[in-house]
């Protein structure tokens, strides 16, 4: 998992601290660079950004944890539904 964890503070915005599996840095991340999307089933549900060094858009799944710390964390978060109708 990338998303390790957040960090706090009582001045500033929450950090997330995150890690690129294409070259391998670790940096932190804004809310605000992040992106939340959460699915009908664990296939479904994940985060994503874009890593700072290599500029690579990194995808990875988000468990329940990570779902609720990203949006405690004010990550701006996309609900996926299916249209009406569809199976």
């Amino acid at each position: 998992m990338s998303l390790m964890s957040s960090v706090t503070s009582a001045q500033g915005p929450v950090v997330f601290t995150a890690g690129c599996p294409d070259c391998r840095a670790r940096f932190e991340l804004s809310a605000e660079a992040l992106r939340l999307a959460i699915g009908a089933s664990h296939r479904t549900t994940f985060y994503s950004f874009t890593c700072p060094e290599c500029g690579t858009s990194v995808r990875k799944p988000a468990g329940e944890r990570i779902v609720e710390m990203l949006t405690v964390g004010g990550v701006r978060t996309l609900r996926l539904t299916r249209p009406a109708g569809t199976v």
